[in-house]
């Protein structure tokens, strides 16, 4: 553990006179000294666009982005690199996804959703809905977090054209049980969209064994840099659908009148990509697959577990949400005091927490909460963390 935290040179600072303890891992993850340099890197030796040039800055380039392809293919055990779109990120993935469907919806087609998604997974199918006359519906979620998978099956019918929902809850850490929930969906027929911001760190992700045809993550969750991620499509898909933007790199021919487009992946990633992200990326992943990322993830859950038995024991604390399975998450509440107050008075005493509705405000109100106060773990928190978190929520819930 102290090795793993070595690596990140942000963890050494110090805020208020206190070491830092970085609890908001949920919102954007630190980075290890590799991805900082392998950035650096680039920039200094290898900088230059890729694809349409004959030197050799450009080859090293293209190569750097394409390996970080290839990497993020067998990252979630993709059929081909060709399902390997890059994007500004989860949201952009949607995004894509939400625009390049518009032509499969009529009026009177349904989108189901689930009241545990961030906004991201919302409003872009808000949005083709409104173009396209479609229904949104929402699935339910149970008292402590977990989705009503009962409400779920209610809501699957034959007008479903697409099922969204997310790998892991931001807001409560809700693992939601994806193997069932696509096959129901594919019984359904309906395309299926994962967003896997908050699970690519945590889980093994395997898009052929869930049978999924959309998924979508960011590498700033699992240690890259930001402004970078990837949208796995399946080929069938990505060759039959339209391109969503126009311009250089994404053509094949283009005349004043009329123009012919790259085979996927390239038809969708229009203009010059993220070059410089991408080898983040690839150097995130490469830093991920030489630890024992299973053994920190139980090492994790144990730090969780033990937050979560303390937690109860202050007086006032109040748990939000509790669900069967939780990863790297925990919102809570203290009675008689604003979130923003708690997260205030937290990182007076150098501890770094999100306070808020998290970009999950439906969420919020079925809960009956109008935010909460959110630690957030990654593989690189560890036992003082929590004892500290510990420490400042007991003086704050004497404070307040």
């Amino acid at each position: 553990m102290s090795s793993i935290r070595a690596d990140f040179p942000i963890l050494s600072r110090v805020h208020k006179g206190q070491p830092l303890v970085y609890l908001d891992s949920a919102a954007t993850t630190q980075k290890p000294d590799v991805v900082i340099k392998a950035i650096s890197d680039y920039y200094t030796r290898h900088n230059a666009n890729v694809h349409r040039a004959a030197h050799f800055l450009a080859e090293e380039a293209t190569t750097l982005l394409e390996d970080a392809r290839k990497q993020a293919a067998q990252f979630i055990n993709a059929e081909s690199p060709a399902e390997i779109i890059m994007t500004r990120g989860t949201t952009e993935a949607i995004n894509l996804v939400a625009n390049i469907m518009q032509a499969e919806l009529q009026p009177g087609d349904e989108i189901l959703l689930t009241t545990l998604e961030h906004h991201s997974n919302i409003v872009p199918w808000q949005m083709l809905a409104a173009r396209t006359g479609a229904k949104l519906i929402a699935v339910d979620v149970l008292a402590n977090g977990d989705l009503d998978l009962s409400d779920f099956a209610n809501k699957l019918g034959p007008h479903t054209r697409i099922v969204a929902c997310n790998h892991v809850s931001n807001a409560l850490g809700t693992v939601n049980p994806l193997n069932h929930i696509m096959t129901m969906a594919k019984q359904a027929n309906a395309i299926t969209v994962i967003d896997g911001a908050q699970a690519a760190l945590h889980e093994a992700i395997d898009v052929q064994d869930l049978a999924c045809d959309f998924y979508a993550f960011s590498a700033h969750k699992m240690y890259g840099p930001t402004g970078i991620g990837v949208l796995y499509g399946r080929l069938e898909h990505l060759e039959r659908l339209p391109p969503w933007q126009g311009g250089g790199e994404m053509i094949e021919h283009v005349t004043l009148t009329h123009s012919t487009y790259q085979k996927p992946p390239y038809k969708y990633e229009a203009g010059t990509p993220n070059i410089a992200g991408a080898v983040g990326l690839g150097a995130a992943m490469s830093y991920l697959s030489q630890i024992d990322r299973d053994s920190l993830v139980r090492y994790e859950d144990e730090l969780i577990n033990k937050a979560l038995r303390r937690l109860k024991q202050i007086p006032g604390v109040r748990l939000v949400g509790e669900p069967a399975q939780r990863r790297a998450v925990i919102s809570f509440l203290l009675d008689g005091a604003h979130p923003h107050d708690v997260g205030t008075l937290l990182d007076q005493q150098g501890i770094a927490v999100r306070t808020g509705h998290h970009c999950t405000m439906p969420l919020m109100s079925a809960l009956g909460v109008p935010g909460t106060i959110r630690a957030s773990f990654s593989l690189y928190s560890n036992e003082d963390d929590v004892e500290r978190l510990i420490q400042g929520v007991e003086k704050a819930s004497t404070f307040l």
